[in-house]
């Protein structure tokens, strides 16, 4: 892999890191401001669903050949309910747990179920075993997200 490759990617994760609190915190005053998580999401998933519209039809979508989706699995084509239950659960719990609470709870999730994900090699992902280290790093990043949250959650109750 190139490093400019490795740069892009790079920074496409950590953007997409950076809108997942921001969608929580706008989908979670959305709710609160409309008196419905479920609206508030629903007009979310809308607009996403929208800009990857345009994008697939703007870039890759000429010339797509529908047959070949005969060939995914049934797992794959529910896979957006993940998205669906991600986005309805971040939408509720914002405005009531708080968006760091909420946000650090799924990044811990997301760091556990990955790392067994990779472990494993599950659903076609690349099989990367977890080693000592790689456990220790798992364990080192969930800590810190851990605390980073609780520093947050006393500061608050101090004020």
């Amino acid at each position: 892999m190139s490093g400019q490759t490795l740069s892009f990617y790079i920074t496409l994760s950590l953007l997409a890191g950076v809108l997942i609190p921001i969608m929580a915190a706008l989908s979670g005053a959305m709710g609160r401001t409309l008196g419905n998580a479920q609206i508030a999401a629903l007009i979310v998933v809308t607009g996403a669903f929208l800009m990857v519209l345009a994008f697939t039809l703007a870039t890759a979508g000429q010339g797509f050949d529908w047959r070949r989706l005969a060939s995914a699995s049934p797992l794959q084509l529910v896979s957006g309910f993940a998205m669906a239950f991600y986005l309805l659960s971040i939408t509720y719990l914002a405005p009531r747990f708080g968006v760091g609470n909420a946000v650090m709870l799924v990044v811990a999730g997301q760091i556990a179920s990955a790392a067994v994900i990779d472990h494993f090699g599950l659903f076609g992902a690349p099989h990367k075993p977890i080693d000592f280290m790689r456990a220790a790093g798992l364990v080192i990043m969930v800590a810190g997200v851990v605390i980073a949250q609780t520093a947050a959650n006393n500061i608050k109750a101090q004020d």
